[in-house]
């Protein structure tokens, strides 16, 4: 009798085994539930868009690239000859107006001449001269002054005129403003292809800005103005200022 009564399980010990039991698996439910969740989660679709944005604005002001040239045979003739020309193309321009700060001397540099060796030997060429270049760049804030100037610094000495820039002051407005419209043109795309294709634009994911377009110089080159005798005509035009921008939008 006392055999079979210790073969036979505890009745606590059943219940206990029970409940352990249950409480495991629904430990199991409940870490497998978030997991299950998170797999059948749909992934979001996106759609990526250019947009380009132009603004046309009239430069207000110009900068002269001049340079006086000059050749002779020793380097110290040759360093006062340029010295006294580019001078006085200097005090040409102060003439007219414009400020000290906006005039600044560029490119000086002193250059060997060499022979020309024609009767086929090896040796080394002689130094027959020098050539001396001095240069000063001007900014012309008045564009009235600009066709005058030009023709007044070439009379007082300037034999080489490298280039006319035309430049916007302060482009920073204009260039926010075609950021602007580049980043409207973008979503007007994007709209369209999200109504076309039955769906609906969320927010954004990235927004990129690939580029801008600043002014460019206008070069001018100097053998047309070396014999005039009445003011360069010039007409500055509009330029355009413009922003490049990609987005990718997420779908709702």
């Amino acid at each position: 009798m006392m055999s079979l009564i210790r073969l036979l399980p505890s009745p606590s010990n059943s219940f206990a085994r029970k409940i352990a039991l249950a409480a495991g698996l629904s430990a199991v439910l409940v870490v497998a539930a978030p997991a299950y969740a998170q797999e059948a989660a749909p992934v979001a679709g996106t759609i990526t868009m250019e947009g380009t944005g132009t603004v046309a604005v009239a430069p207000d002001m110009a900068v002269i690239s001049t340079n006086v040239v000059t050749t002779g045979k020793s380097a110290a003739e040759v360093l006062a000859e340029n010295s006294d020309s580019i001078a006085k193309v200097i005090n040409a321009i102060k003439a007219e107006g414009i400020e000290v700060k906006d005039i600044q001397t560029s490119g000086f540099g002193i250059h060997p001449r060499y022979e020309r060796i024609n009767d086929g030997s090896n040796r080394q060429p002689n130094i027959i001269g020098y050539e001396i270049r001095n240069g000063v760049e001007v900014n012309v804030r008045d564009l009235t002054k600009l066709g005058n100037l030009l023709t007044i610094v070439v009379e007082s000495g300037a034999n080489s005129v490298d280039g006319i820039r035309f430049e916007v002051s302060d482009p920073q407005d204009k260039l926010d403003e075609a950021r602007k419209k580049a980043v409207a043109a973008a979503r007007h795309k994007a709209e369209i292809f999200a109504e076309a294709a039955g769906v609906e634009l969320g927010s954004i994911a990235a927004i990129t800005e690939t580029g801008t377009q600043m002014p460019r110089p206008l070069m001018m080159r100097a053998e047309g103005m070396m014999m005039a005798s009445a003011p360069v005509p010039v007409e500055a035009g509009q330029e355009t200022i413009g922003a490049n921008v990609t987005i990718r939008w997420t779908l709702k």
